[in-house]
């Protein structure tokens, strides 16, 4: 049983939501330097389009991540840990997660959003692998419950 179904009712997945709006706020806020103040105004630019973006987008993001995500936690299933798997296979699984939200913000219709990722889309793959870890740990302890 993959992610999808083991993640598949809406309680749940708001849970795992706000987990993980959570986890981005943790991640930005220990930003540093004139790049972190770049993240963390653009990130406050898309937290201000209304509080509950950030969970919602998530949200929204979270069914069609769920399927991207299955091949690669179903590998670690079969070697024994899929936490430690997505963390080997950090930069696979931030492509895996980015590519979902490349596809999504195309089409949005908000501007402001579209322009604020795509500013910050070519260096956000690091800050997306260094939250892996925290992203793995979110799966595991929603996927057991």
């Amino acid at each position: 049983m993959g992610l999808t179904e083991k993640i598949s009712d809406q309680h749940t997945q708001a849970t795992v939501a706000a987990d993980c709006a959570k986890l981005i706020d943790e991640q930005v806020a220990a930003k540093n330097g004139i790049s972190g103040l770049a993240l963390k105004a653009a990130y406050g630019v898309v937290k201000g389009v209304e509080p509950s973006y950030i969970p919602g987008a998530i949200q929204r993001l979270l069914p069609d991540a769920l399927v991207a995500l299955d091949p690669l936690w179903n590998e670690g299933v079969q070697s024994g840990d899929p936490v430690q798997h997505l963390i080997q296979n950090r930069s696979r699984t931030a492509e895996t997660l980015l590519s979902i939200t490349d596809a999504k913000i195309s089409k949005t219709k908000n501007g402001v959003v579209r322009s604020s990722y795509n500013k910050l889309r070519k260096s956000v793959k690091n800050d997306v692998e260094e939250a892996v870890p925290g992203l793995a740990k979110i799966l595991a302890t929603h996927a057991q419950a």
